[in-house]
């Protein structure tokens, strides 16, 4: 059975930045790689970012700060009336 993630939510602009990395802090692990269920975060040249276009994509789940054992990921969830709103599930 294959879900459908754009009929489960819908997004409401506005969002800002709501996730930064603190590059000083990151060691490099990977945890964030393998935890996005939306595969937003890469690694490229022994840096570890999230995609530029991540606020029209991102669940705002925080699994990504909850799982950086270096605290180098920076979250904060959107303003209120912002980013994303589950209308099923």
């Amino acid at each position: 059975m294959k879900i459908e993630l754009e009929n489960l939510t819908k997004r409401i602009l506005g969002t800002g930045n709501f996730i930064s990395v603190d590059r000083n802090k990151c060691n490099r692990c990977g945890r964030c790689l393998i935890i996005c269920i939306m595969n937003l975060w890469r690694k490229k040249d022994d840096t570890i970012y999230i995609v530029d276009d991540y606020q029209s994509k991102c669940l705002e789940c925080a699994s990504c700060y909850q799982v950086c054992e270096a605290g180098a990921i920076n979250f904060q969830y959107p303003v209120g009336g912002t980013g994303v709103v589950y209308e099923k599930g």
